[in-house]
C-alpha cells in the first residue's frame, strides 16, 4: 500500500505542476517589431554615362541677323529619392549655374514626373532661366521615388538664347566669340 500511495502522491503532484504551468499561457499573446526607416535624399541626373550635353548657336547667313540657337536638348532626367523627416513636411530641388556666360542665357525646363516612381513626387517650376543663385525647380517634394534612369523622374529640356534682354540675363553686346565655354549645373535636394 505504501508503494501505491507514494505513486499516487507523485502522479497527483506531477498533474498539479502541469497544471499550473499550462495555466500561464492564454487565448492570446504578443511581442513587439522595431521598425527603423531612414531620412533619404538624394538627387543625381541620368543617364550618368551622357549627362554632359553641349549646346551652341550658328552664325547667320545674311547680314543684319542675330546668331541662331541650336536646337534645345532633352535627354537628360532628374532622378530622386526622399523620405521626410517629421519636422520638414516637403523638400524642393534647386538648381543653379557655377558661371555665367557672357551674353547667353541656358534656360532649362523640367517637365512633370514621369517613369515607374511613387509617393508624393513633387511639381516642376516655369522655364528658368539659370543663374549664380539657387532656384527651385521642383517643389513639394514628399517621401517619394522617381525611378532610377532615363525615362523617369523629371525630363529636363535645356536651351540657349542669346542676349534675350528683358526677362534674361544676358545682353547681346556681352557675347565673345568663343571655341568652348563650360558651365556647371547643380541639382540640390533640400528641406523647406
Amino acid at each position: 500500500m505504501k508503494k501505491f500511495k507514494f505513486t499516487l502522491s507523485l502522479a497527483l503532484i506531477a498533474l498539479a505542476i502541469s497544471a499550473n504551468l499550462s495555466a500561464q499561457d492564454t487565448n492570446t499573446d504578443n511581442h513587439t517589431i522595431s521598425v527603423t526607416i531612414p531620412e533619404v535624399a538624394l538627387v543625381d541626373i541620368e543617364p550618368a554615362a551622357t549627362k554632359n550635353i553641349t549646346l551652341g548657336f550658328t552664325a547667320p547667313t545674311e547680314a543684319g541677323l542675330p546668331i541662331i540657337p541650336a536646337t534645345s536638348n532633352n535627354t537628360l532626367w532628374l532622378n530622386y529619392s526622399s523620405i521626410k523627416s517629421v519636422a520638414d513636411a516637403t523638400r524642393n530641388v534647386s538648381v543653379k549655374l557655377n558661371a555665367v556666360i557672357p551674353g547667353i542665357d541656358i534656360h532649362v525646363t523640367a517637365a512633370a514626373a514621369a517613369g515607374a516612381g511613387a509617393g508624393t513626387l513633387g511639381t516642376p517650376s516655369a522655364q528658368l532661366t539659370l543663374s549664380a543663385a539657387d532656384q527651385t525647380i521642383i517643389s513639394g517634394i514628399g517621401s517619394a521615388y522617381t525611378g532610377d534612369g532615363a525615362n523617369n523622374g523629371h525630363n529636363l529640356t535645356y536651351a540657349l538664347a542669346a542676349g534675350s534682354g528683358p526677362g534674361g540675363v544676358a545682353n547681346y553686346a556681352d557675347l565673345q566669340a568663343t571655341a568652348t565655354a563650360v558651365a556647371t549645373v547643380t541639382y540640390t535636394i533640400s528641406d523647406n
